[in-house]
């Protein structure tokens, strides 16, 4: 086969394999991230009915990140064993029903309870889906589909923020709270569409029907020569993975992602209720920054794949995000500040599907899976951090933007991270090389 046809197989099977597996993957995480979000909304109402105070809320919130830090690395490697299709239907069925329990807590504990099962049950989703991506696509590709899956995140924040506002102003409809709306309302299409999940997402590009043999057999040699070329790391025992330096360094990082990520995303509703207006212009004028989340998260990938660079484009917009979460504190006037928040959300997420097209360029198989899941769960502890700091400061300082200037330092810090970690992946690739050519020196 010629150049050209090994090129226009390859293009093809790409794209067909994009308009089969993201668009289900995309909705499974719009879901996904609603039912995280939603406690943003339910806030409002319910540390008042609870008689929660900010602070108990912030550790309550947190304890879904300390569950999901626990489970997350066992579940990703149980995925790697069963398959998506089987472990994914079970993550969504089983949050989704907690989801609708938290719409009848009675009292601190049980939020407490149900905050840290959602965790539990979530846990492994997003590292199992990016695993799943290293089966289903070659290297180049990753950070663009990792692009396209997270920006389910931000129509979920769209569409989160627009139901949020709306589920609450149901209050006393059937009997039920708004934010009890809120959390059941939400529940509930996570259960629908784990049914769907077990009937139409395949376990692999192997047992796609709706791949032709000749795609599948160009996709398996490319991801074989990719392997087989990288100096992929692969250990008997996946757990082993939690001690490569790479990983460790990688996860320290990314903290400062999830930490900036939800520190604003469940900070955003309490800063526009500042400004005075209704629960659900609250939930609409929300919709703003996720729609210049969901931009940022189209070009930036792309930009990345089309130049072949990946440090500046995970370091610029998070130098971006800091500035303009600095900036929204001291410039004067809501809609100034409002702006620099959307400004800075964006930055926060668009550099995040750069970051994860690194390391698959080092492990494989069970490896990969469990070191993703690592890397996640490590990271998500930012989540832990956001929830309880931020209210913290909030309550400190008597200002709802004053932790912005805490999220900032986070982003600065990471960035400055991302050359240790480049240097180190260089380093350790070096080394490699060297090894297998010194049987061609003797």
């Amino acid at each position: 086969m010629t150049n050209e046809a090994q090129d226009a197989l390859g293009a093809r099977t790409v794209a067909r394999i994009t308009w089969r597996l993201m668009p289900l993957l995309g909705l499974m995480y719009l879901i996904a991230y609603i039912d995280r979000q939603n406690i943003s909304y339910a806030k409002l109402q319910m540390v008042g009915d609870l008689g929660l105070s900010e602070a108990v809320y912030g550790l309550g919130a947190s304890l879904f990140f300390v569950a999901y830090f626990l489970f997350e690395v066992p579940a990703n490697v149980i995925l790697e064993r069963v398959g998506a299709r089987l472990w994914f239907a079970r993550i969504m069925a089983t949050w989704g029903l907690i989801t609708i329990l938290l719409g009848y807590t009675q009292n601190t504990a049980m939020f407490y309870v149900l905050r840290f099962l959602l965790g539990a049950a979530e846990a492994g989703f997003f590292p199992g889906v990016l695993f799943a991506l290293t089966l289903w696509f070659p290297q180049a590709h990753r950070g663009r589909m990792v692009g396209w899956f997270m920006i389910a995140s931000a129509v979920a924040n769209a569409v989160g923020a627009a139901i949020g506002g709306a589920l609450l102003d149901l209050d006393g409809l059937l009997g039920l709270r708004g934010w009890q709306w809120v959390f059941v309302a939400t529940g509930i299409p996570a259960i629908l569409l784990a049914a769907v999940v077990i009937f139409i997402l395949p376990d692999g590009p192997q047992k796609a029907r709706w791949l032709p043999e000749d795609e599948k057999r160009w996709l398996a040699d490319t991801l074989a020569r990719e392997q087989a070329g990288a100096g992929h790391t692969e250990h008997a025992n996946p757990f082993k993975v939690l001690l490569d330096k790479r990983v460790q360094i990688l996860a320290l990082l990314y903290v400062a992602f999830p930490l900036a990520a939800y520190g604003l995303s469940y900070w955003l509703p309490t800063v526009v209720k500042g400004f005075g207006v209704s629960n659900t212009a609250n939930g609409f004028i929300n919709v703003l920054p996720w729609i210049a989340v969901g931009f940022a998260l189209w070009w930036v990938p792309r930009h990345a794949a089309r130049t072949g660079e990946t440090t500046w484009h995970i370091v610029i917009p998070a130098l971006v995000g800091a500035t303009a979460l600095v900036l929204s504190v001291v410039v004067p006037g809501n809609a100034i500040k409002f702006a620099l928040l959307c400004v800075a959300a964006a930055g926060i997420f668009s550099g995040q599907p750069v970051f994860w097209s690194l390391p698959p360029t080092f492990l494989k198989g069970a490896t990969a899976a469990a070191g993703i899941a690592a890397i996640n769960s490590v990271g998500n502890l930012g989540g832990f951090v956001a929830q309880n700091v931020v209210p913290q400061i909030g309550q400190a300082t008597g200002s709802t933007l004053a932790p912005m200037l805490f999220l900032a330092a986070c982003l600065y810090v990471g960035a400055g991270m991302v050359f240790v970690a480049q240097a180190a992946l260089r380093r350790r690739a070096l080394a490699a090389e060297s090894s297998d050519l010194t049987p061609l020196r003797r």
